[in-house]
């Protein structure tokens, strides 16, 4: 993990992208006064959206089994769909 000001960052833009997508580095951009950014690769950023969204699915399916142990569940018939 790499930190940087603003400026450094600015005037190396391309060594810091190239550092983020071609090693794999994570920069941390530090603002003076202002709220600090940073800067992955688009293949990590898909990896962490990656995980979040099977972390959210696997706490679905969690509160559906808790609910299905209290009781809560609910039979229905299947519907025959017929082929065309």
């Amino acid at each position: 993990m790499l930190a940087i000001n603003y400026s450094t960052m600015r005037n190396n833009l391309k060594e810091y992208c190239d550092a983020a997508t071609d090693r794999n580095e994570t920069v941390i951009v530090t603002r003076k006064g202002e709220k600090n950014v940073v800067l992955i690769s688009l293949e990590k950023y898909n990896q962490i959206t990656k995980a979040i969204r099977n972390i959210e699915y696997l706490s679905m399916i969690d509160r559906s089994l808790a609910q299905l142990e209290a009781g809560r569940g609910q039979q229905h018939e299947l519907i025959e769909v017929e082929d065309e």
